[in-house]
């Protein structure tokens, strides 16, 4: 399976509640075009796709993300080696000890590039090159991270210390202690002194080793992954890993469970324009900004301002006489808060999670692995949502004990079945589909197929669903 190339572990399974309301539960940071065009999840495997470097990706991941994360991967033309669910999230030590250990069933001296999906890098031939000195450190049974030369006092980081050079291997030394997130004065101190770096998150180790030292360090972890491997179920291209065994994991990070405690812990430094885009703050750090040092996304109109993060994903966001702000604007939630206060953003999403808002977890615009559907207006007894679908795509044969729905073709062409009645919507077309009937809406077409939907009924939750056939595997 290795071929003696290195094997990337893309760790995908956040929530980014920092960059809310732009990032949600269900649609998190890492599927989102933050720096450029394509995700940051699209950016992490693009940078490991050299097939003379590298094997095809192994994606760890949350179920709910699964189709989200598997159209942006054939988006880029690329297939995963796999791609492993998480039943529950168990944070980044689980994670990198079922990869492995899926990893060293096959090849057990395999190199395992391990990285957040999460991450910019400017510079990705510097971080290429950081990645084959780490290479020749890790074959040499070191566990290697990637420390990030600092270049202002972060309080956001972890830091890492680095002590003398590893004899024979260029660009690595021995990792002296590893840091927790200081205060300001701790960081300037550790910017002053230049003997620190920042934890980067990314390591480069052997499936093997990383094993042996996990299995001294945590061995009911290795266990219980072990098991959630041993009895994972294949469905379509995903691998579910078992729920009841994953959730006997620890939820701790690979720092604190091995790297803080191992005596093989090598530090490669890097500079290489790289940020965890962990905070409205950190993604304005990367930003293309104006004359003012406004970086503006959308339909934004900024006056005697400057040094904000404005955001707009639609409406017009205009503002006068602002300084060092985060303005984001979605269709559902605003949020108006200081860069220097953008690390607490979390803290408010956990507010709301406690006062049982729905904005925490979706966007009004709602991904489907057929498409998406979106709210457009709603009251007692009635709901109307747009639903696009794309080519080739279907929901589910299913039916509703709750409601009824109306549909009205927008644009495309739809074909719909319904009980035994199969027949194709043409644009400014409808149908109806009383209470209890099985249906289905396919589009068979090229292009995208829109459809106005509004449901009528006693209860409109999107449980009120009975499903009979299902392309994407959902019960």
């Amino acid at each position: 399976m290795s071929n003696g190339k290195i094997h990337p572990v893309i760790l995908s399974g956040g929530a980014g509640t920092r960059l809310w309301p732009l990032s949600r539960a269900l649609y998190p940071k890492q599927l989102i075009a933050l720096v450029g065009d394509t995700s940051l999840l699209q950016q992490t495997v693009a940078r490991v796709t050299d097939p003379g470097r590298f094997a095809a990706p192994l994606v760890v991941g949350n179920d709910e993300h699964r189709f989200l994360v598997a159209e942006q991967l054939r988006t880029l033309d690329v297939r995963a080696a796999d791609v492993l669910l998480e039943p529950v999230p168990r944070n980044t030590a689980p994670a990198a000890c079922t990869a492995a250990l899926r990893l060293a069933g096959h090849d057990p001296e395999a190199l395992m590039l391990l990285l957040p999906s999460d991450h910019y890098i400017a510079d990705p031939e510097g971080f290429l090159h950081a990645v084959d000195q780490a290479a020749a450190a890790a074959a040499d049974g070191w566990l290697v991270t990637f420390g990030v030369t600092p270049d202002r006092p972060e309080t956001g980081y972890g830091y890492i210390r680095s002590a003398e050079p590893l004899t024979g291997l260029d660009g690595c030394r021995r990792v002296a202690r590893f840091v927790e997130k200081p205060d300001r004065e701790t960081a300037e101190g550790y910017l002053a002194s230049g003997g620190y770096a920042w934890n980067s998150g990314m390591f480069l180790f052997s499936a093997g080793r990383l094993l042996e030292e996990t299995t001294r360090l945590a061995p009911a972890m290795v266990e219980a992954c072990r098991e959630a491997l041993e009895a994972a179920v294949g469905d379509l291209d995903f691998l579910r890993l078992d729920a009841e065994a994953f959730a006997r994991a620890p939820a701790v990070s690979i720092d604190v469970a091995v790297m803080e405690k191992t005596d093989r812990a090598a530090v490669v430094p890097v500079d290489i324009g790289w940020t965890d885009v962990g905070s409205w703050d950190a993604l304005w750090q990367v930003a293309e900004t104006d004359d003012d040092g406004n970086a503006c996304e959308g339909d934004v109109v900024a006056v005697d301002s400057r040094r904000n993060y404005l955001h707009s994903d639609g409406r017009l966001l205009a503002v006068l006489g602002v300084e060092d702000l985060i303005v984001a604007v979605t269709a559902d939630a605003v949020l108006v808060c200081p860069r220097a206060r953008a690390q607490e953003v979390g803290g408010l999403v956990e507010r709301l999670k406690a006062e049982g808002r729905s904005e925490p977890r979706a966007h009004a615009r709602v991904h489907r692995p057929w498409g998406s559907y979106q709210g457009i207006d709603s009251g007692p007894g009635f709901q109307a949502k747009r639903l696009t679908v794309d080519p080739g795509a279907s929901i589910s044969l299913q039916r509703h004990r709750r409601r009824a729905e109306h549909w009205v073709v927008v644009r495309g062409t739809a074909e719909v079945t319904r009980d035994d009645e199969v027949f194709t919507l043409e644009a400014n077309q409808s149908t109806y589909i009383p209470l209890g009937a099985r249906h289905r809406l396919r589009n068979p077409g090229t292009e995208p197929l829109h459809i106005v939907e509004v449901q009528s009924g006693d209860y409109l939750g999107e449980d009120d669903i009975e499903r009979f056939e299902d392309l994407y595997g959902r019960d």
